[in-house]
């Protein structure tokens, strides 16, 4: 019996604040050496070293009075990883490793973007195939390519910028290129945090998170990996997130699982119909102990799918059971008791339909699209819930496949 030796392939990407100064950067590179050393093959992504982007586009602006093109602001701000992928192939080879950087003027350039200048599109299909022809096969001679992040390229070969999160996006789409065992994000916190901690104290170090809850988190303003970088996180690779304190790339961080779905899509959520329970007063958010009592009520009965609560009223969303009406008289009963409520109103058959997507909340007019469509079919909103990714809207059952079909030619046409 032949024993194969297991060989593994790795991206490694190192942000702006991890090679921000000499001592940096050679920490960075030396963890690099070290990998390499034990026989792993690593492709490396850089960012501009410290504040470099920031720098150059203050520059160029100033200088230019606000007049550049998008496409030669993108020219210069490129400039950043630029310098760095020369400076980080060099420490390489100075420190007894292969390597070599890329440089997107050169032809064997792999990112290629449309010309979407400063916020460009990668286009996939053309990055796998420049990928596996001249990024692969350096990889399985043990050469280390250096890629300047953020920074890619048209067919007709004008420089583009990735937008925010534009390293991270080049790293997820070289590993799933060269089919990565790994994709090491490399930044000056030690993973994802449980919240932001320049604001909570003590956040706690989440150890794995799926991809899907990270986008919420994204989208909600944490801008841990922005959710336009984690579309393109393959499915099967796992990203581990670790400090750049340490320099061993086996260190422990946070290992982010799955894939996400690029595009926008709506599905009907509920199998069975919804309804909707309103009460109504004066500072009924305000007493903890009502809203607490209701939705107890509410858990004892049903599931909730959705709430929305204001200064003088609360809105369940929950299935519509078989004894739904025993609800509907105790949520009553509690709104006659008590003087921040006054009355209860209930709609009943509601469908629950899903509209969600990465960037969502990127995705300007959606909502009024979407609103407007079912308002010229003559199909009336219920409800209208926003949660990170997500559209929750709330119409007649017997009008929910016309309202499905609506939106989802709403989300094609925007």
């Amino acid at each position: 019996m032949v024993n194969v030796k297991f060989v593994k392939k790795i991206v490694v990407k190192f942000g702006g604040s991890s090679l921000a100064n000499p001592e940096k950067l050679l920490k960075a590179v030396m963890a690099v050496v070290s990998e390499a050393k034990r026989g792993t093959k690593i492709a490396v992504v850089v960012s501009a070293m410290g504040k470099t982007t920031d720098i150059l586009m203050a520059t160029a602006k100033n200088a230019s009075e606000g007049k550049l093109a998008k496409h030669e602001l993108d020219d210069i701000l490129s400039m950043g990883e630029r310098t760095s992928v020369r400076i980080f192939a060099a420490a390489l080879r100075n420190n007894g490793v292969d390597a070599c950087y890329f440089d997107p003027m050169e032809d064997k350039w792999p990112i290629v973007t449309d010309d979407s200048f400063q916020n460009a599109n990668p286009n996939i299909k053309e990055c796998n195939k420049n990928i596996k022809s001249c990024v692969l096969p350096l990889i399985e001679k043990g050469i280390i390519p250096v890629i300047a992040g953020f920074v890619g390229k048209t067919k007709d070969g004008k420089i583009t910028t990735l937008g925010r999160g534009g390293s991270d996006t080049t790293a997820f789409i070289i590993g799933e290129g060269i089919d990565a065992d790994q994709i090491v994000l490399v930044t000056d916190a030690e993973g994802i945090m449980s919240s932001d901690p320049k604001i909570i104290q003590n956040p706690k170090l989440l150890s794995e998170i799926n991809v899907n809850t990270l986008v919420g988190l994204a989208d909600s303003g944490a801008k841990f990996i922005h959710s336009k970088a984690l579309k393109y996180k393959p499915k099967n690779i796992d990203a581990k997130v670790m400090s750049n304190k340490h320099d061993d790339l086996n260190k422990s961080g946070t290992i982010i699982k799955d894939a996400i779905a690029w595009e926008l899509d709506a599905e009907i959520v509920s199998s069975t119909p919804v309804a909707e329970i309103t009460v109504i007063g004066k500072g009924t958010s305000n007493n903890i102990r009502i809203i607490t009592e209701m939705f107890e009520r509410v858990r004892q009965h049903t599931t909730l799918l959705g709430m929305s609560m204001n200064t003088n009223s609360i809105i369940f969303y929950i299935n519509q059971v078989n004894n739904i009406v025993e609800l509907f008289n105790q949520i009553h009963q509690i709104t006659v008791d008590n003087k921040e409520t006054i009355a209860m109103a209930v709609k009943k058959d509601l469908a629950f339909i899903q509209t969600s997507g990465v960037g969502l909340e990127e995705t300007h007019g959606i909502i009024g699209k979407i609103s407007e469509d079912l308002r010229h079919a003559g199909i009336n909103i219920s409800g209208i819930l926003t949660i990170t990714s997500s559209i929750l809207l709330f119409v007649d059952w017997s009008e929910k496949e016309r309202s499905l079909k609506l939106i989802k030619a709403s989300l094609k046409t925007r």
